[in-house]
């Protein structure tokens, strides 16, 4: 019986040692010295944030200063060469590459992402899925199984972690591991950290069970910060039409009456729609710029009405940053012509947010340049803007 014990034991160890050990790459930033010096890259692009990336007390830290961001388009990331992976195996079919790493965020709700690549990609939206982090006190394990990762026995492979957007002030997000492994598909356990397409194709509206009108939308002005601009419209004849107007000046905010959902589960991603009045934008910029932002109203009055609400009332005198999540839901283009529907992609924990009361509605603002009008709910039909999602 000892002997048997004294076996048991030494099995369990083993398997333990195993399963620490097993990852192919593995970096647990347990050393000394930066992590550069471990064969790490770290860069950004698009806007004008600096990066830098060093290690202490067992895990690393992305650290982001966008303070002189002008238009929170940036991008800031980590890569390492996955070095040590079973390459053999990994071109055989049935197996792909699973990432995972264990992080901690200095902001919330935000997310990051992750991706693997090799040097002939030319696709780097592929094999790159989203993870909305929904605190800063916890960590986080997050992983991502490639599908159909198309790959040659000499590929370099490279392992990144991205944060997109956060704002425009400084931002961290702590790294306890970051690894690679080659694995059997079918005998991997689901990712974990619910995992969002970047980028996912639009859904039918009506594909999804439930579509709630807004309760309330309004327009708030930056520089008029005291008005409230609920009658703003166009009247043509006698006809008078109430708009929502988003520009460098103004954000239009929306709100919904959700408790008949409360406690239910959402289901998968939902939708945004807004009606277009009028759009106007130069086509002399494409890039990041006549687009406009939904984001997440975390704080600020929670009641607010459309009869009464200003930029002021709203923010009860914090900072615009303090109220509306600096970190955009989606950025996307929207249908010029007058009456067509724009549908902006909601993830699913943007969607249970706002259900569970946590987020309180949502913002719409400008990306660049841009004057977008969208039909106001005083107009009546189906102009107002609605809320698509299911449910368990």
């Amino acid at each position: 019986m000892a002997l048997y014990k004294k076996f048991l034991i030494s099995l369990v160890a083993q398997f333990f040692v195993t399963s620490i050990l097993s990852a192919q790459f593995i970096d647990k930033f347990d050393g000394t010295g930066t992590p550069a010096e471990n064969g790490w890259r770290f860069a950004t692009g698009d806007g004008v944030a600096q990066n830098n990336f060093v290690q202490k007390d067992g895990y690393a830290s992305i650290n982001v200063d966008a303070t002189s961001d002008r238009q929170n388009i940036w991008w800031a990331l980590i890569a390492h060469q996955a070095t040590g992976l079973d390459m053999k195996k990994l071109v055989k079919p049935g197996y792909e590459l699973r990432v995972e790493a264990r992080i901690r965020v200095s902001h919330a709700p935000r997310r990051v992402n992750l991706h693997v690549n090799h040097q002939r990609t030319t696709d780097f939206h592929s094999h790159l899925m989203e993870y909305d982090i929904p605190d800063t006190t916890n960590w986080y394990t997050l992983s991502l199984t490639t599908s159909d990762f198309e790959v040659q026995e000499g590929d370099q492979v490279n392992g990144q972690m991205a944060l997109m957007d956060w704002g425009t002030g400084k931002y961290r997000v702590d790294v306890d591991y970051y690894k690679v492994d080659v694995v059997e598909k079918k005998k991997t356990v689901p990712d974990l950290g619910n995992p969002i397409p970047y980028h996912p194709p639009v859904a039918d509206p009506t594909s999804l069970q439930n579509h709630v009108d807004v309760a309330h939308d309004a327009m708030i002005n930056r520089v008029y910060s005291e008005l409230n601009f609920n009658n703003w419209g166009q009247t043509d004849g006698a006809e008078n039409t109430r708009l929502l107007t988003v520009n460098g000046e103004q954000l239009v905010i929306m709100r919904w009456d959700l408790g008949q959902f409360k406690e239910k589960e959402v289901i998968g991603s939902g939708l945004l729609e807004l009606t277009t009045f009028s759009l106007q934008r130069s086509p002399d910029f494409a890039k990041d710029f006549g687009m406009v932002r939904i984001s997440e109203i975390l704080y600020g009055d929670s009641a607010w009405s459309q009869e009464s609400v200003s930029f002021d009332s709203f923010t009860l005198g914090k900072p615009l940053e303090e109220v509306v999540n600096t970190q955009m839901v989606i950025d996307w283009e929207v249908i010029p012509e007058k009456g067509g529907k724009t549908n902006f992609t909601l993830s699913k924990p943007v969607i249970q947010r706002l259900i569970d009361g946590r987020t309180l509605g949502l913002a719409v603002g400008p990306l660049g340049v841009v004057n977008a009008s969208f039909y106001a709910m005083e107009n009546g039909g189906d102009l107002a803007a609605k809320l698509h999602f299911s449910l368990k």
